[in-house]
């Protein structure tokens, strides 16, 4: 049986650098594999990719992207080898024809820090094979809760499904200097999204909330631009039922949580 994980993905590479408002999130990601079945594959949807069609990562020995920059030199020389996994990218390829949605292997592109840098944390010197989904330019919430109604035909398999985002994604309002200023603004947000992840909902009415997630309290606050927000929406259309909250706490000085299906 799949897992399937929504989790804020933290600032760059500051997790494996030893930054301290990073604290509690590195702590929980070493420790999230425990409460999982270890899979024989993992699928990443992450915030840090987006194209014109949904586009799948197909290369057998996947670089990394250092996506990021003014880090210091140790954050460009992070090594580690996720083997690919072109099959399952071929499987996912055809489940999109299947449901008459384009699709797109890339068999160049590589693995973007919303990929490694959780992966680094949780799986350590594992060999699991990975591969990526794209977000979809325009971010539109009910075509990215059809990707997921797509992935979830993958539900039986023992395959980790990770959106990989931020669930408070306002870079002005992070505090980069390690203090946890409670912020009503956002927990209004938060408390939204977890009611919705977790509350007793048909899934018609949570895809409704998801799809006008715009009008939650304080929605442009916390999300400028939403494209730390949508792999949840992934995540919610892959599983089809109601999650649970593993992680709610302080990343950057502001609240922020993850959700297990």
């Amino acid at each position: 049986m799949a897992n399937i994980v929504y989790f804020s993905h933290g600032g760059g590479p500051l997790p494996i650098l030893g930054d301290s408002s990073h604290k509690e999130m590195v702590s929980f990601m070493r420790k999230l594999p425990e409460g999982l079945m270890r899979p024989e594959a993992i699928i990443v949807v992450s915030a840090h990719w987006e194209e014109d069609v949904p586009s799948i990562v197909a290369s057998p020995n996947p670089s990394l992207l250092y996506d990021y920059y003014g880090f210091p030199m140790e954050a460009y020389e992070i090594e580690y080898s996720f083997p690919g996994n072109i099959q399952l990218a071929n499987r996912i390829k055809d489940l999109f024809g299947e449901n008459r949605m384009p699709v797109s292997v890339d068999a160049k592109r590589g693995l973007d820090h919303g990929v490694f840098i959780p992966l680094l944390l949780m799986y350590p010197g594992e060999v699991i094979p990975v591969t990526q989904i794209s977000l979809i330019r325009g971010l539109d919430p009910t075509i990215h809760l059809t990707i997921g109604k797509v992935l979830n035909q993958l539900i039986n398999e023992n395959i980790l499904i990770i959106g990989s985002g931020f669930s408070f994604h306002n870079m002005r309002a992070f505090d980069w200097t390690g203090g946890n200023t409670p912020d009503e603004k956002n927990d209004g947000f938060q408390d939204w999204l977890v009611d919705v992840c977790t509350g007793s909902y048909t899934q018609d009415e949570r895809d409704y909330k998801l799809q006008n997630w715009a009008t939650a309290p304080n929605a442009r606050y916390c999300h400028p631009r939403e494209e730390h927000l949508i792999p949840l929406h992934v995540c919610c259309g892959a599983a089809q039922k109601k999650g649970e909250v593993i992680f709610d706490n302080y990343i950057l000085g502001k609240r922020a949580i993850a959700v297990k299906w």
